[in-house]
């Protein structure tokens, strides 16, 4: 496991992960991980498709139940601790056609938390209205999703994760097919609520994730690497045991490895 020196002054990590192991079946979709990761980090996970990044953030939730090994949210279980993470699932895994207000998309974020049937409370409503202020959609909160853009759409759903309170933000891929400018302001929104929570981002581009993160780890069925951001690039290069093509500040460095695709 590799320790990371942080400016980070809390004792107990955000998350912790021992001698992780996970497979479908025959098939191994993750191999001996451990990793720390401090409170109130900005954490990027990348690796090729069927690496287990989206495996490894069902874990993190408590959706799987590892082969072995052992995961600890706060010093809890992945189940005792839901409430505090709030997730961000893949755009195109949402149903953008489904005929409800974006204020009715954002309350389903409390759905897990209120008894079967019930109604909304004024309470949550405010607390839905709050969120989409923290991603700048309140004057869209009467539309419905299929009437914004990618990028929009995505601010939704971030704000559907916050309206939980989460500690923890897991974010998986939320900026496949948005456009650069709304990249940006994306990650802009996300530096702002690092202040109060971990967010652990699984993403492809490293290119602008550079410039915004704090740690950078790869995950290929193993965990090659988990450093700072500052050595991480240069690490994944040099250790040619990062089996992607690493885009970093506009200059394409291939990196090749035992199972690179």
């Amino acid at each position: 496991m590799i320790e990371l020196k942080s400016k980070s002054v809390h004792k107990t990590p955000a998350i912790e992960v021992s001698n992780l192991n996970f497979s479908y079946g025959p098939t191994t979709a993750l191999k001996d991980v451990s990793i720390k990761i401090k409170q109130n980090v900005f954490l990027s996970i990348i690796g090729p498709n069927g690496g287990g990044k989206t495996t490894f953030l069902k874990l993190l939730l408590g959706l799987f139940e590892p082969s072995s090994g052992e995961i600890k949210i706060f010093s809890k279980s992945p189940k005792d601790s839901r409430n505090l993470i709030g997730y961000v699932p893949q755009l195109s895994n949402f149903n953008r056609d489904f005929p409800a207000t974006i204020l009715d998309v954002v309350l389903t974020g409390l759905a897990s938390s209120k008894p079967l049937f019930s109604n909304y409370s004024q309470s949550d409503i405010q607390r839905a209205k709050a969120a989409l202020k923290q991603v700048a959609m309140s004057d869209f909160e009467n539309r419905q999703l299929s009437q914004l853009s990618g990028g929009q759409a995505q601010r939704v759903l971030i704000a559907r994760a916050l309206v939980r309170n989460p500690k923890i933000l897991l974010l998986d891929e939320p900026l496949s097919n948005v456009d650069s400018k709304m990249q940006i302001s994306l990650y802009e929104i996300l530096k702002q609520l690092q202040k109060s929570m971990t967010i652990i981002l699984v993403t492809h581009d490293l290119a602008t994730t550079s410039s915004y993160v704090d740690e950078i780890a790869c995950l290929n069925i193993k965990l090659f690497h988990h450093g700072d951001i500052k050595g991480g690039i240069k690490a994944l290069q040099d250790s040619a045991s990062c089996p992607i093509e690493l885009i970093a500040h506009g200059i394409p460095h291939r990196v090749l490895g035992e199972r690179h695709v």
